[in-house]
């Protein structure tokens, strides 16, 4: 029987007939070599996805295989509950008191009910709790929570840092580099843009090519002043005024200065520099298992961050010698959203790349969904191994049998798709069909149990509680990192009286005026007025005619009544009342403008935008102005000819004049 620790080797379950419902003795072994062409896993919510993925990353563990674990849920955190002991009081913190009332047994008995159940489970698939002290021991496992301090806080927002030489050599890969990071910047401000025709993309592509091409980092705040005064004076064949002018590159530094001083966005100032090789390795070469949790962030900064994090991870490869082996593992919990069929989010190149090239360099990717509807399967069929569980819709299985189609066309193997179909039919819970392009035919398994305690997703303060033993090491080190970089340049006391008449003899270069910090909760509540004040001018103008047209019809009304001899008092007076409106009506949007300069005025205050004019009208005011004057023109012409019909009317009912007789 093989040995399921044996080196190399990943230990996921036994085979299991679909036809008997039988699980084997023999245990199935996964040769983690093979992991360099990456591998799918694809389930639905209760197929044992979790279970799998996290079996596929502690057998990584106990090989010593490093990995970066992205968790979009919070499930992975589960990978640091491993009880050796298999103690009820180990269980106890973990295990849902809402369950346990269901359930009708104390918190405690649940415990121990659950510390039996793991024990046996394990015992059943040949894992003993020596088992478990070895995965502890393998890996240091760490939770990092980007933007945010209850896991170990990370921040990528310090600086844009120029990518190694060899990437800088290879042009395509470093175009692709610049327009990533771009892209994912302004996903965070909120800026669909298109890397062809949108200035703002085109523009910060030029600034960080500029800068990186020589080596420099960019700092967040070096980033704002490049963006007001930027180191070139032509974009292409233009000149950087015409492309872009001023005034709206300090609208765009303002707001990127806005998003950096808000509140919310404090968390991402602080906190471990992203660092790949770090997130890999401890400083004295032992792995690591490096959890980033981004299930507090919202939608774009998980793809700012994730798009970072791919890239850094890209340009940590191309620093690596080629091998045929594992060398480490990059895993995503849920891809959906970050490698769409027909869009392109900032995510989607980086984590392509990655597929095409990372086998090269010893870097095996997984990617794990339960939503395999949108999802790129002609980018996945780089992927060799497809972990396929059991499925909800018909679409579904049609959507996994065309990457799973295209995946053995790439490897070149033969691939018999009613047979895949027929089998994928009959897979159950805990039961998973693995396709390697690497072996002759699909095998299906049971997956064995988790040596993790599978507790769900974790909260904030279960995070924060399994940080914190080991938080001080790292509060240390990005401390003593900020010292390092404040001492930079400080002269010793020695130098300063050698160079104290060379500094006076050398003109000072002034920098860049730093863009002031503005009020974003003063900022808001002026856009709010400004919008008000403008809607109200909109409305104002738009009622306005109305008074005029029912003027014209009081009047018209009653020339005809007079024409035809039939005017009335009540006529006259609704003629007169309508023609009193109208001198009211006209003052509301004047008085209606003179707000909405006001508004304008003092959002652009508050913006320190300095002294700034607000137009004569905002473009919605024009646009049904002159709609307004060409129904005026049209009602005008109507009301010539009725008139003038009116007239030719009157004329021709008036009795003929005798000719005087002639003498």
């Amino acid at each position: 029987m093989p040995d399921i620790d044996s080196r190399n080797d990943f230990y996921l379950g036994r085979e299991h007939d679909l036809a008997s419902g039988q699980t084997a003795g023999e245990p199935l072994l996964y040769k983690s070599s093979q992991l360099t062409t990456h591998a799918v896993c694809v389930g639905m919510t209760g197929s044992g996805k979790t279970g799998l993925c996290l079996s596929l990353l502690e057998e990584a563990a106990l090989d010593g295989v490093p990995a970066i674990c992205i968790d979009p849920k919070g499930d992975l955190g589960n990978l640091l509950l491993g009880f050796p002991e298999l103690k009820p009081t180990d269980f106890r913190p973990w295990v849902d008191e809402s369950v346990a009332q269901r359930k009708g047994v104390s918190p405690d008995e649940l415990a121990a009910q659950t510390a039996e159940m793991w024990k046996n489970g394990l015992a059943s698939w040949g894992q003993e709790p020596e088992r478990i002290a070895r995965y502890n021991d393998s890996v240091e496992r760490l939770i990092f929570t980007p933007g945010a301090s209850h896991g170990l806080p990370m921040t990528v927002l310090k600086n844009f840092n120029a990518p190694p030489a060899a990437l800088r050599e290879d042009h395509d890969a470093f175009r692709q580099r610049v327009s990533s990071a771009v892209s994912g910047l302004l996903a965070l401000l909120g800026i669909d843009a298109d890397p062809v025709r949108s200035r703002e993309h085109i523009f910060l592509s030029t600034v960080l090519t500029k800068a990186w091409e020589q080596g420099q980092d960019l700092g967040i705040a070096e980033m704002i002043r490049e963006i007001q005064e930027p180191p070139f004076e032509e974009v292409g064949v233009m000149q950087l005024e015409t492309f872009y002018p001023k005034k709206e590159r300090t609208k765009l530094a303002m707001d990127l200065n806005n998003l950096l001083a808000s509140p919310s966005f404090a968390g991402w100032m602080t906190g471990q520099p992203l660092d790949v090789q770090q997130l890999f390795y401890r400083e004295d070469g032992k792995p690591r298992h490096s959890i980033i949790s981004i299930a507090h962030l919202d939608d774009a900064q998980r793809m700012f961050f994730v798009t970072i994090l791919l890239n850094e991870v890209l340009a940590w490869m191309r620093t690596q010698p080629g091998t045929g082996n594992l060398r480490a593992l990059l895993y995503m919990d849920e891809v959906f959203g970050y490698f769409p069929p027909t869009k392109n989010p900032p995510s989607k190149e980086p984590m392509l790349t990655l597929l095409k090239q990372a086998r090269a360099f010893g870097l095996g990717c997984v990617l794990a969904t339960q939503n395999p509807v949108d999802l790129d399967y002609k980018g996945l069929s780089n992927a060799g191994t497809w972990f396929l569980g059991r499925l909800q819709t018909e679409r579904d299985k049609l959507r996994v049998m065309e990457g799973l189609e295209g995946a053995s066309a790439q490897a070149g193997s033969s691939f018999d798709k009613q047979q895949m179909e027929r089998t994928l039919a009959g897979v159950g819970s805990r039961v998973f069909l693995m396709n390697n392009v690497h072996e002759d035919l699909p095998r299906v398994f049971h997956t064995r149990w988790a040596m993790s305690y599978l507790a769900g997703p974790l909260s904030r303060g279960q995070i924060k509680g399994l940080m914190d033993p080991v938080r001080g090491r790292f509060v240390e080190k990005v401390s003593e990192a900020k010292s390092q970089e404040s001492r930079k340049g400080k002269p010793d006391k020695e130098s300063t009286a050698e160079s104290a008449d060379e500094a006076a003899a050398v003109p000072v270069a002034v920098p860049p005026k730093e863009v002031a910090t503005v009020d974003p909760r003063k900022l808001q509540a002026a856009r709010v007025e400004l919008s008000k004040r403008e809607s109200e001018l909109v409305l104002s103008l738009l009622t306005w005619p109305a008074s005029l047209i029912t003027l014209f019809f009081k009047l018209i009304s009653l020339a005809m009544s007079i024409a035809q001899k039939r005017a009335t008092a009540r006529k006259q007076d609704a003629a007169w009342s309508a023609a009193s409106k109208v001198p009211t009506e006209l003052v509301k949007p004047a008085a209606k403008w003179s707000a909405w300069r006001e508004a304008y005025t003092a959002h652009a205050e508050i913006a320190q935008q300095g002294t700034v004019s607000a137009p004569l009208l905002p473009l919605k005011a024009w646009l049904i102005l002159g709609v307004e004057l060409l129904l005026l023109f049209f009602l005008l012409l109507v009301v010539g000819y009725a008139v003038k019909t009116l007239l030719a009317a009157v004329v021709a009912s008036a009795p003929a004049v005798a000719p005087p007789p002639t003498p």
